[in-house]
Order: structure tokens, then sequence, then C-alpha cells
């Protein structure tokens, strides 16, 4: 169970189950893997004496001001990057035998290998979920037949069930909580579901409506005043 590549495996489910979990909160079963993959990896290090409390509170604790950074704090700064060094800092030094460490040589590339382990599993676990997001729901995926294949046009008889959000698309509004890629917007005084078309979008940012699907409004940063003039 302390084999570095079993290691770096449960890492990378780790910070994608935390990803995924962010991306679309609510589903339970990303941060469920995640929280298992977290037992796996820090129980066999905790019982050879390797991870000790402290380590693990520092991942915690790291979780904890991500979250907050998400879904609470605006904007990404001191919160958000304190949380991704503690996580990085958590993870690495429970792979570490911090009872004989010291600043000798091998200790010190013990602890840079640590590192490097730590932050390639979670680059790699990011880049992974980003792909996985946008492939593993496609149509001609294994997944695919989880989702409607079949078109519902208007003359067979199908009725859209809300066409008020057909009408906002053009319509201006602002970032009423921020966008990384969904949050919520305000627009003609209501607040919708919206998702970044752009991206991350900060709070207050003024927005344009550009589709509107199965309940969700999809939007981009709107062009200031002076170059649509133009």
């Amino acid at each position: 169970m302390i084999n570095p590549i079993l290691q770096g495996i449960l890492i990378m489910i780790i910070i994608g189950g935390i990803y995924f979990e962010l991306q679309t909160p609510g589903i339970g079963f990303p941060i469920l893997a995640s929280a298992i993959a977290a037992v796996l990896y820090f129980s066999p290090l905790y019982l050879e004496g390797m991870a000790e409390n402290w380590e693990i509170l520092l991942f915690v604790a790291g979780v904890i001001l991500l979250a907050l950074e998400i879904f609470v704090i605006p904007g990404f700064g001191v919160a958000g990057i304190s949380g991704i060094i503690l996580i990085i800092t958590g993870l690495a030094l429970s792979l570490v035998d911090n009872v004989a460490f010291d600043f000798e040589p091998r200790h010190i590339r013990a602890l840079l290998g640590a590192i490097m382990l730590v932050v390639f599993s979670m680059l790699a676990s990011i880049l992974g979920s980003i792909y996985a997001s946008k492939r593993l729901f496609a149509s001609n995926s294994f997944l695919g037949h989880l989702a409607l294949g079949t078109i519902e046009k208007s003359e067979d008889g199908y009725v859209s069930v809300d066409m008020k959000g057909k009408s906002l698309i053009g319509k201006t509004g602002t970032v009423l909580s921020v966008l990384r890629p969904s949050g919520k917007v305000f627009i003609e005084n209501q607040i919708y579901d919206a998702k970044s078309e752009d991206g991350f979008i900060d709070k207050d940012t003024l927005i344009e409506v550009i589709r509107f699907e199965s309940g969700q409004v999809y939007v981009i940063k709107k062009e200031d005043d002076e170059l649509n003039q133009a």
C-alpha cells in the first residue's frame, strides 16, 4: 500500500474527486471516492509511522480552505493558494519519515521526490479530469446512452417546458456568484443558474447570454461598449 505507483494513483483519485465535486456539487460519488482514496493513502503511512496527525490535519485544512475559496470567498486569492499549498504539503510530508529526518542529502532527495510525486500526480489528475469531463458523456462514448439522443421537434408535438429561457438569448446581465464555470447570474431582476463558455468569470462582470439548454443559461463575457461601437 505504500508503493509509489499506488500512492500516485490514490493522489490522482483524491484530487480528481475533489475537482469533480467542486465542478458539479451535490453529486456525492466523486467526493466519496476522494474520501476513500484519502483513507487508503494516509492509513498505511500512519501505521508505518510516516504520516503524523498534524500532516493529515494540514491536508484536511487545505481542502477546507479550497472549498471556502470556491463557494464562499469571491475571486481566487489567499485562501485558495494557501489551501493548495497545504494539500501538497500534507500529502508530501506524509511520504517522508519525520522521526529520522534531517538535512542530509539522502533525506533532502526523499523530500524532493515526495513533492515531485504529489505535484505530478495532481497535475495528471486535473488534466485527466478536464479531459474526462468533456469526453465521458459524449454521444459516441460508452456512457453516451445515458444522454438523450433523440431530437424532440416542435412539429412532432414537443413543447419546451420553459420558453422564457429562450427569450434570454442576447440579453445582458451581471455575475452574481463567481462562474467556475458554473454559478449564478442576475438578468432583468431575476437570478438564473448559468455556465460560462469563457471559463472563469469573476463576480459583478458584465455577461451576455448566448444560448439556453436544459434549464441552463450559457454566457460569455460582454465586450466593452467602446468595442461594440467600434
